[in-house]
């Protein structure tokens, strides 16, 4: 492998990201086939996925933006390298020249949850090394996805996360972690290694709640099923799950905003910005590249949080082939007010 390190000069707060990126491929059919069966799509929409939507956001915020996972060569290369290219997202980690890049095949026929076929490329085959060379500089955020904790590269996310201590108030970066709906599959000394890490948890509901069962995090949810509310829920969901972790935690509700705990705090309700979505792809990547971008900035979490729910709300009204569209930074500020 390649290694392209980082140049010296005045720096700038970056967004990092560690999360593997690949090429979705988005077909339309009427129904899914069953083994030995036949369909037939409409155009195949291909797409950059995985972190490059965190990124991407956080390129349209202003933050300067660095993806440290591994990129391969060949077509599928070449189109991520492209659009890196074209959003201003500069590529400082390793470079496999004998294996592509992945993709995934996403179909989906008109029923909520959509299939994925996946064929993994370079950014899988890392090693516990593949991170060594990334020094993370003050200010900055670093930012892990689920979706490379499950393959070879997580031992090289391991080996950060071990070099990165656990004592956040010892880090001059910040550490976001974004484990996405894989977090069932993830090992348990993977998962030890994270909370230990202390980062800032950004998840959706079902994210967090996965979570939560999964450390045992001790939540009261009789409230919500005698009579009770969201709010009661999610306030029960992020104290019990917030002080398990002992670390900050934002847990995304749609359109509802977010819930944002941070250690030794109160929970607080952050509102969103209800508006039409056309989109069939999650949303979740513009928010917290927008929340990164807002923290390598220098805002608090809870001002961070503002300004993504209402970048996400603009991003779900435009579509771009099924994926959100994250705005530009006026116009995110424009309506966070």
């Amino acid at each position: 492998m390649l290694n392209l390190r980082r140049g010296i000069s005045t720096h700038q707060p970056s967004v990092i990201s560690l999360g593997q990126v690949w090429v979705d491929i988005m077909m339309n059919v009427d129904e899914v086939p069953p083994q030995g069966g036949f369909a037939v799509a409409d155009h195949p929409k291909p797409s950059i996925g995985g972190s490059y939507r965190v990124l991407q956001a956080a390129s349209r915020m202003g933050a300067p933006t660095e993806h440290a996972g591994i990129l391969g060569n060949g077509l599928w290369a070449n189109f991520i390298r492209q659009s890196f290219q074209d959003n201003g997202i500069n590529h400082i980690g390793p470079d496999r020249l004998d294996e592509d890049s992945g993709f995934r095949v996403v179909l989906a026929s008109g029923q909520p949850k959509k299939t994925f076929i996946a064929s993994y490329g370079a950014e899988a085959h890392g090693d516990a090394d593949t991170f060594d060379m990334l020094e993370p500089q003050n200010k900055d955020v670093v930012h892990i996805s689920g979706n490379t904790l499950m393959d070879h590269t997580a031992a090289g996310v391991d080996g950060f996360l071990l070099r990165a201590g656990t004592d956040p108030a010892k880090r001059d970066y910040t550490l976001v972690i974004n484990p996405t709906n894989t977090l069932r599959l993830v090992n348990d000394h993977m998962l030890e290694d994270l909370v230990l890490a202390r980062p800032v948890w950004s998840c959706n509901r079902q994210e967090a709640t996965t979570l939560a069962e999964r450390l045992g995090a001790p939540i009261d949810d009789s409230k919500v099923t005698i009579g009770g509310g969201l709010d009661d829920f999610m306030r029960q969901l992020c104290e019990g799950l917030g002080s398990t972790l002992r670390a900050p935690l934002v847990v995304r509700v749609g359109s509802l905003g977010a819930w944002v705990r941070e250690p030794g705090g109160e929970t607080m309700h952050i509102e969103g910005y209800p508006t039409k979505a056309v989109h069939t792809r999650s949303a979740g990547g513009c928010h917290t590249g927008v929340m990164c971008a807002m923290l390598a900035e220098g805002r608090g979490l809870a001002e961070s949080v503002k300004i993504a729910n209402a970048a996400t709300s603009i991003a779900i009204q435009r579509s771009l082939n099924g994926v959100p569209q994250c705005p530009e930074y006026d116009e995110a500020m424009a309506l966070a007010g």
